[in-house]
């Protein structure tokens, strides 16, 4: 048997990362994911020893400072600077050590807030962004921009980016002001059971739509990108092709949960673009599509939110 490839892993101890080290064909490679204390991803110098001395022959930055839009609204300046930094970091530093593989996972908020739906990769830097997430969309931008401008500089370096869309699963953030939209539906709607509430707020009208997916299957999508590296596009959605809105992940989500109160809505609250739905033709032809049923995916979610506060 064959030496395992060596895969650094940034983000290990994250959503998407625990994941991907839980996937079964993880048995097949050598992941190193150093946590933020071994490895601070801030520090260029700490990460660019850090790269140069395992030398690993592919890298994953899948790490980042994540939140909901309260989260965003109330700390613009750490998510553009911190994950503008780590990305940066990360990418410069594996260039220095002659890394010839990375994968970066960017975000589907990258998109104009007015661009049309489904969002192509061609859109990307086509308008204004969504304000309620603007620092976090650059941050994202700029690593996905100096991912190509490498590649360009020196065509050894083949540095791809996967754009996913939002994302739920296992191992999510059910806090409340840090939270993405499933898991405080989750939260909010357990807690509503148990405290036998006969209402649960909405922001907005719930009308707006969004597209998730989930987290188990981005990352087969990523072992996929393993097998095949030279035929996965440079710059690729990750998506279901299915958006639904805010309204019916709450009435899902009640649903899978047993309860059966009403919804109210406070118009009053921000609620983000209308709709965001990535285009998955690219994603078509490189013959990947999700397995996860939205459903389902809520079911294993919830498990995992009941197994977290037991």
């Amino acid at each position: 048997m064959g030496k395992k490839p060596l895969i650094l892993l940034t983000g290990g101890s994250g959503m998407v990362g625990r994941n991907i080290l839980e996937n079964p064909a993880a048995e097949n490679y050598n992941f190193i994911y150093p946590k933020s204390e071994e490895l601070n991803l801030l520090d260029f110098s700490a990460v660019n020893r850090y790269v140069s001395k395992v030398n690993p022959e592919f890298i994953v930055h899948a790490a980042g400072q994540v939140g909901g839009i309260q989260a965003n609204i109330a700390s613009p300046v750490d998510f553009l600077i911190n994950n503008l930094d780590m990305g940066r970091n990360i990418l410069l530093s594996a260039r220095n050590a002659g890394v010839k593989k990375l994968l970066n996972l960017a975000s589907s908020c990258i998109y104009p807030r007015l661009a049309p739906n489904p969002l192509s990769e061609e859109y990307i830097l086509k308008g204004e962004l969504e304000p309620t997430n603007e620092g976090y969309a650059l941050a994202k931008i700029f690593t996905l921009r100096l991912s190509e401008y490498i590649n360009k500089e020196d065509e050894t370096l083949i540095y791809k980016t996967f754009i996913p869309c939002n994302l739920y699963g296992k191992y999510d953030n059910f806090e409340t002001a840090h939270s993405h939209l499933i898991p405080a539906i989750i939260h909010k709607v357990h807690c509503a059971k148990i405290k036998n509430d006969k209402t649960v707020e909405i922001w907005g009208d719930g009308s707006a739509r969004r597209e998730f997916m989930y987290v188990g299957d981005l990352a087969k999508a990523i072992f996929k990108v393993f097998e095949n590296f030279e035929k996965t596009p440079n710059l690729l959605n990750i998506g279901t092709g299915i958006d639904y809105s805010i309204n019916e992940y709450y009435q899902t989500i009640a649903d899978v949960i047993g309860w059966s109160g009403d919804f109210t809505y406070n118009l009053k609250m921000p609620v983000g673009m209308r709709q965001k739905l990535v285009s998955i033709t690219r994603q078509s032809t490189w013959g990947w599509k999700p397995e996860t049923s939205l459903r389902s995916g809520i079911k294993n979610s919830y498990d995992y939110y009941l197994e977290i506060n037991n």
